[in-house]
């Protein structure tokens, strides 16, 4: 699998309105399958579609990426005072925090609202709720600055304290002579600081054990992907050999043909000769019935003028002989006596 690959395709899917986010998915899923690549049409159908409040969180860090910046700067800083009950910090920051939270809040609004998807203000206060827990959490602040939130993010609960220790941490500048603070004040102070630590700890210990669940998590998920690669692996290679198999015996069935077709061929071609050959016989005997057509027609027109000139022959014969026996008539009418 590509993680470029996966990276382009998460953004491509998490930067516009959530409305076709589940088709555009699919699609690339089946891409992925198309090439190959089941692992990586795995990852993308495991991606979630958005909800609003998400999608104008991750609207808000691609197209104000400076101020997204100043967000985690911001965070930095907070944490660092919370850390140290700087009170005027605190004090300070915190009147930064709720300004900078209301105005990304509203830019996220105003930017939803020109891409013709506006949120309502139930989104608009996930949002704000998204950028407290930017603002408390370092790994929030890193999953929310890719911007492809699937939906939005909680403030952990210690961050609630974030104000409340601005408003009662001691001021930052030093008493006054003869104003020493009280012992109860330095206690309050000292346990104060105590509990803090004491919920730094339990917090620290609560994101190791979260950190290490995520790595339990995530080489579950290397061994699954190693397990399911190794399968596909395995169904591939029987794919192939049964591919390979039905392939020798489809080439052995088209050899068969083969050899059945070029004698079949082979026999047509003798059939061809024969019947060149049986032409050649006809058109030679055909041409002498033609030349001995030619020479009965001649025979045939000279019979009929040897006909001809016999029948004139006959007729002139037998005109002469009507004639001859007409004047023998005649003569012998002449030497017969008168009777008496």
């Amino acid at each position: 699998m590509d993680l470029d690959d996966l990276d382009a395709i998460a953004d491509e899917l998490y930067a516009p309105p959530p409305a076709d986010f589940t088709a555009t998915r699919d699609e690339r899923a089946k891409d992925a399958r198309t090439a190959g690549d089941r692992e990586l049409a795995e990852r993308i159908r495991r991606l979630r579609r958005p909800t609003k409040a998400a999608w104008a969180s991750n609207l808000l860090v691609r197209r104000q990426p400076d101020e997204a910046e100043q967000v985690l700067q911001l965070g930095e800083a907070l944490r660092q005072a919370h850390q140290d009950l700087d009170g005027g910090q605190l004090r300070k920051l915190a009147t930064q925090q709720r300004q900078v939270i209301a105005a990304l809040a509203r830019q996220a609004r105003e930017l939803t609202a020109q891409a013709g998807q506006p949120i309502g203000e139930g989104a608009q206060r996930e949002v704000e709720e998204t950028l407290r827990a930017v603002l408390a959490d370092p790994d929030a602040g890193q999953e929310w600055v890719r911007g492809r939130l699937a939906k939005p993010l909680t403030a952990p609960t210690g961050f609630a304290l974030v104000a409340d220790a601005a408003r009662s941490a001691p001021p930052a500048t030093t008493p006054r002579r003869g104003e020493g603070a009280s012992g109860s004040r330095v206690a309050d102070l000292d346990a104060a600081r105590s509990r803090r630590r004491e919920r730094q700890e339990q917090e620290r210990r609560r994101a190791e054990q979260e950190r290490e669940r995520r790595r339990e998590r995530q080489e579950r998920e290397r061994r699954r992907a190693e397990q399911e690669k190794r399968r596909e692996q395995r169904e591939r290679q029987a794919r192939a050999l049964q591919e390979a198999e039905d392939a020798e015996r489809h080439l052995r069935a088209r050899e068969g043909d083969l050899t059945t077709a070029e004698d079949e061929q082979r026999r047509a071609d003798q059939r061809k000769h024969q019947a060149q050959q049986r032409l050649v016989d006809l058109r030679k005997q055909l041409k002498e019935a033609e030349d001995e057509q030619r020479d009965a027609d001649q025979a045939v027109r000279e019979a009929h003028t040897r006909v001809r000139k016999a029948d004139r022959a006959v007729r002139e014969a037998r005109r002469r002989a009507t004639d001859v026996a007409a004047q023998a008539e005649q003569l012998a009418d002449q030497a017969e006596p008168p009777t008496v």
